[in-house]
């Protein structure tokens, strides 16, 4: 296996992942040059900047990094003969969905660059398929949390967006955090959401590898749990692992939030023999006990998420 990051590796990971390049994904040449020297029979490719909040103030970064950093890599696994990706896209491709829960049928409206560069790099995946018979499965994330159940891995709180670190580091902090929206058309007025644990995310890949290399052709699936937890029942089960009250304070909804969003994942169970297995309580306790361990390492992260 080559892996391919911008940042150095864990020294405990280097022997587990097998070879370990120092690049970027926009560098035609460089990926080339580690294609060529290595048997390499299949790609995932899950490098990229997520952020929407900054995607909305620096889209130029997220289309240079997120799509013409999938073309360059298409281009050097054609340059080598690869013709099987595993792409990691997301959700908001879809924008506010009409209907829940989301199918892959469901139109593509993305609201914001960030969700503009998957659905674009999806299509390029599309018309490379249709081009030079090149296969890939597109894995439409949900949203990713939770850490390594040995807490050898996790989610760094520093810049954190996502809600469960977000919350958790204002567990540890004891610092309010700020919810978004109290007054949607949901059960307790929080908004709803799919979460899928990362070793589940990580089931996926491996499937959709062996999927590719068995003959599969070309493929979107949607990867979420297919249950939504609103934001309410996330911050009740944050206080549940961590027996810590949560201090909350309610503030207005954020533009272009919708109220709910969760996933079909039928079409992966068909296609993968794939589920999720983990819920939000395994989710949490995973991601409780990395950051309780890690906090004192992560410096500063927000107290504010929705």
């Amino acid at each position: 296996m080559i892996v391919i990051d911008q940042r150095p590796p864990p020294s405990d990971y280097v022997g587990s992942l097998g070879r370990f390049v120092i690049g970027d994904v926009r560098d035609l040449h460089g990926m080339r040059d580690v294609l060529a020297k290595q048997s390499v029979r299949a790609v995932v490719h899950i490098a990229g900047v997520k952020s929407v909040p900054d995607s909305m103030t620096d889209p130029h970064r997220y289309f240079d990094v997120n799509t013409v950093g999938t073309l360059r890599i298409l281009e050097a696994m054609r340059g080598a003969g690869i013709e099987h990706m595993v792409f990691s896209s997301s959700a908001a491709v879809y924008g506010q969905p009409e209907t829940v829960p989301i199918s892959e049928d469901a139109p593509l409206r993305p609201e914001n660059p960030y969700g503009e560069s998957k659905a674009s790099s999806e299509r390029l995946l599309a018309w490379w398929d249709q081009c030079f018979g090149m296969r890939h499965v597109a894995l439409r994330y949900f949203n990713a949390a939770g850490a390594a159940d040995d807490a050898r891995t996790g989610e760094p709180i520093a810049g954190a967006g996502n809600l469960i670190p977000v919350v958790l580091q204002a567990v540890l902090d004891e610092q309010p955090v700020r919810v978004f929206g109290t007054d949607y058309p949901t059960p307790d007025g929080t908004a709803i959401r799919d979460y899928i644990h990362v070793d589940d995310l990580a089931d996926a890949h491996v499937r959709a590898i062996d999927y590719l290399l068995g003959g599969g052709s070309s493929t979107t699936l949607n990867l979420g749990s297919g249950r939504g937890a609103s934001v309410a029942e996330v911050v009740a089960a944050a206080e549940a692992v961590s027996s810590r009250p949560v201090l909350v304070e309610h503030a207005r909804r954020r533009p272009g939030d919708p109220p709910a969003v969760w996933a079909d994942p039928a079409r992966a169970s068909r296609v993968l023999g794939w589920r999720a297995k983990r819920d939000l309580n395994d989710i949490m306790v995973s991601a409780w006990r990395w950051h309780s361990l890690h906090h004192e390492l992560q410096g500063d992260g927000p107290a504010a998420s929705g």
